[in-house]
């Protein structure tokens, strides 16, 4: 009776550990079975890769990469012929072993048979091939042939790599089961093995075989495990892999032994060619890397290779599942018991002692879990962290949660003072609240109206903002179509987000699919104004995508969500540029979009504050899943049966050029004209046009003044009296220009100008000449 008393005694008096660690370790451990951690398990496996201290370079392995400059300057798929210029300058230089990443299986290429013979002679030279596996599913199975010549004589490795579900590679391949039977070894082992024929004594040759990966192994749930597969112990070095140009190569810039006794594998690294893989090495914490290149993964599996033989440096390795469980419900108790026994403490006047004692245990306790799987990794153990961890906080929070501190109560509390939907909010975002900003890709766009300021001189203020009411309301519901999220009303301008604070992968498409929108929206806002008895507007648009930092920008008692960077000032540099009706973008956004982009042409110019021109391109439509497009900017021109003459100057920045040049009307409709002159006036340049015209509805004499930018000039050849000219004109911004045939002027000028300003007396004129 006393030992089941004291046994009550006890359970009674550890209770919450009792129900919290066996809850919480066969739940996680039902996840674990069940493969709903494998995702995070695999991610945090990446970044304690990332988090390991760097290690020395492994000069046993030199890559001669095929990047951009040497797609450019011998295009692309390099011949036969340079192929085998670039092996036999390898040769020369003597390596153990030759990796040739790239397919060659054509034969009837003309400088084929010279590769032919150097494959043949050349008795360390490894070629890849790609073929599916007999049972791996998770394999691609896009096939590459290998070279004849080289699997005629086996000097063929397989560059098969098995993908992750994230779309990552981990594993590596030694070994494939062919459909017919055989037996294929991989491209790294097959360099590899090369390498060490070269070597006297191979100091730790099991490692040649290692156990295979099995199909729960580590936090992998049911993987497809073909032929003989392991991890990767991917080196994280500062400078990775020594790699030299193939023009560098083939031109004799390179020392004339850095090849001699390496391994020489010969790949693409131009990202155009698109040979390239996820890593855990790429992206995350810790990484300065975005991808990896084909070659230099297969340079991984060769160094795992040498390294274990040569070096003793470990492979990655797991336990069995039974150790695991252990360790998750070892943790659980470590979580369940550090909150028990702070049940009890009296925490009269030492509310802030016990927060901050409580706060430091479980950090120093959650620092140890972490502490010791980053370590284990280092020597070659891999630990199931994620696991664990969920069990040392879930069995905290059971306890918590027997105790009665509930997130419930958490949430009554937090309601005092703000609402529900802040609470909320709150919760699941605490770090939303925080000041300071991280760097990230986003897609800005700026709109702006044009001539905006000269409508509100001459208006009351209370017509002013009825303008902007009707605008700013269309061109909200406009971009919240496309979920771009405004950050800012700068008087007639918005400053729109895509991208900030939540990233999508279509950010650029979604800012030009709206853009267009607000474009084809004006038209609704043009017409209520006309019913309003306001005057017509008309809005540019400027687009630029670059990194920037976002975040909340302020102090503590009042702050904002905003975007600081050079590219925020080149949007607004971009949209400068436009004319009304017009959307240009800059090339970094086009970059994104080409494939769905309609584009009016591009220009090249050289905004304020950045060094060097940058190329901007007219947008008039975007395909894909928008399916949208502009109307054209104006209606065709029409030719006047009398030409018109003109004068203009020209304004510079914001003040007017004294000077008068003279020109005449030969073209026009009521967005833009013709103008003939014999000045040569520079694309983009704003000019203010005066002209005096006879109103046939009024019968009266007018006269105004017309802003306008010069979007095109030509000079045409030189013609007699009575040539006259016959074709159909394109603007920079799209104007239509009909088929047209009258008499040229020898030796004019012609420039095609787009109307930004035009004054309400000769807006009825224009019409009225222009149907």
């Amino acid at each position: 009776m006393a030992i089941r008393s004291r046994l009550k005694n006890s359970l009674w008096k550890w209770r919450g550990i009792a129900i919290a660690a066996p809850t919480i370790s066969l739940f996680v451990i039902g996840l674990r079975l069940i493969g709903s951690l494998e995702s995070l398990e695999l991610a945090m496996l990446d970044q304690f890769f990332r988090w390991r201290s760097p290690e020395p370079e492994d000069r046993r392995i030199v890559i001669i990469g095929i990047d951009e400059a040497d797609v450019r300057q011998y295009q692309w798929p390099i011949d036969d012929a340079l192929l085998t210029k670039l092996l036999d300058k390898v040769r020369q230089q003597k390596p153990r072993a030759i990796g040739l990443d790239l397919s060659r299986d054509k034969t009837d290429n003309v400088g084929y048979p010279q590769l032919e013979k150097l494959f043949k002679t050349t008795p360390n030279l490894i070629g890849v091939y790609k073929t599916p596996d007999l049972v791996a599913s998770n394999f691609s199975v896009s096939d590459i042939k290998p070279p004849p010549a080289l699997a005629q004589v086996d000097q063929i490795g397989a560059v098969n790599l098995p993908l992750d579900t994230d779309g990552r590679i981990r594993r590596g391949v030694l070994s494939l089961s062919l459909p017919d039977g055989k037996v294929g070894l991989s491209f790294g082992l097959q360099l590899a093995l090369l390498y060490l024929d070269g070597e006297k004594i191979v100091p730790f040759d099991q490692a040649l075989n290692p156990p295979k990966l099995q199909t729960n192994d580590g936090g992998y749930h049911r993987i497809d495990v073909g032929g003989h597969q392991f991890i990767i112990n991917y080196r994280r070095s500062q400078q990775g892999f020594q790699t030299v140009r193939m023009a560098d190569v083939l031109e004799g810039k390179i020392a004339p032994d850095l090849l001699r006794d390496r391994v020489v594998m010969i790949g693409v690294t131009a990202v155009s060619l698109r040979d390239w893989f996820f890593t855990p090495l790429d992206g995350g914490l810790g990484s300065t890397r975005i991808l990896t290149s084909g070659v230099e993964v297969h340079a991984q599996i060769v160094s795992h290779i040498l390294s274990s033989t040569l070096d003793g440096r470990v492979a990655i390795q797991t336990w069995e599942e039974h150790w695991e469980w252990l360790w998750i419900f070892g943790w659980s108790l470590v979580g369940s018991t550090l909150i028990w026994q702070w049940r009890n403490i009296n925490i009269q006047n030492r509310k802030i002692q016990l927060l901050v004692w409580r706060s430091l245990s479980i950090l120093v306790l959650a620092g140890s879990l972490f502490a010791s799987c980053l370590i284990a990794l280092t020597y070659g153990w891999w630990l199931p962290f994620v696991p664990a961890a969920i069990a040392f906080f879930g069995g905290g929070v059971i306890v918590t949660s027997y105790l009665a501190i509930t997130a419930a109560q958490i949430r009554t509390y937090f309601s005092r003072y703000l609402t529900d939907a802040v609470v909320k909010s709150l919760l699941e975002t605490p770090e939303g609240l925080k000041l300071g900003g991280d760097r990230r890709k986003v897609t800005i766009l700026m709109c702006d109206l044009r001539g905006f300021s000269t409508i509100s001189e001459k208006m009351p203020p209370e017509k002013v903002v009825e303008i902007l009411n009707v605008f700013l309301g269309t061109m909200t519901e406009a971009i919240a179509t496309y979920e771009g999220t405004i950050d800012e009303f700068i008087g007639d301008a918005i400053l729109v987000l895509f991208g900030a604070p939540i990233h999508r992968e279509d950010d650029a498409a979604r800012a030009v699919a709206s853009a267009i929108a607000m474009q084809l929206a004006m038209r609704s806002v043009n017409d209520r104004l006309a019913q309003m008895q306001l005057p017509e507007i008309a809005m540019g648009i400027g687009i630029n995508t670059g990194e920037v930092v976002a975040g909340n920008i302020g102090s503590q008692s009042r702050a904002k969500y905003a975007v600081v960077g050079n590219h925020v000032n080149l949007t607004a540099r971009i949209e400068s540029y436009t004319v009304g009706g017009q959307i240009l973008i800059s090339e970094t956004t086009y970059a994104e979009i080409q494939e769905i982009a309609k584009t009016n042409g591009s220009m090249e110019v050289e905004p304020k504050g950045v060094s060097h021109p940058i190329s901007i391109y007219d947008i008039c439509g975007i395909g894909g899943i928008y399916n949208l497009e502009l109307p054209s900017l104006s209606d065709s021109l029409q030719i006047l049966p009398t030409p018109i003459p003109i004068t203009y100057r020209i304004l510079e920045e914001k003040h007017l050029g004294t000077e008068i040049f003279t020109g005449e009307l030969r073209q026009i409709s009521p967005y833009g004209a013709e103008i003939f002159s014999d000045q040569d006036v520079p694309v983009l340049t704003n000019l203010k046009l005066h002209l005096q015209v006879y109103d046939q509805t009024q019968q009266l004499e007018i006269e105004g003044e017309i802003y306008a930018k010069v979007l095109k000039h030509q000079q045409p050849h030189q013609q007699l009296p009575e040539q006259v000219a016959s074709k159909t004109l394109v603007l920079d911004n799209k104007l239509a220009i009909a088929d047209i045939s009258q008499p040229r002027s020898p030796y004019t000028k012609t420039i095609y100008v787009h109307f930004t300003t035009v004054p309400t007396n000769l807006k009825a004129w224009l019409k009225s000449v222009s149907c």
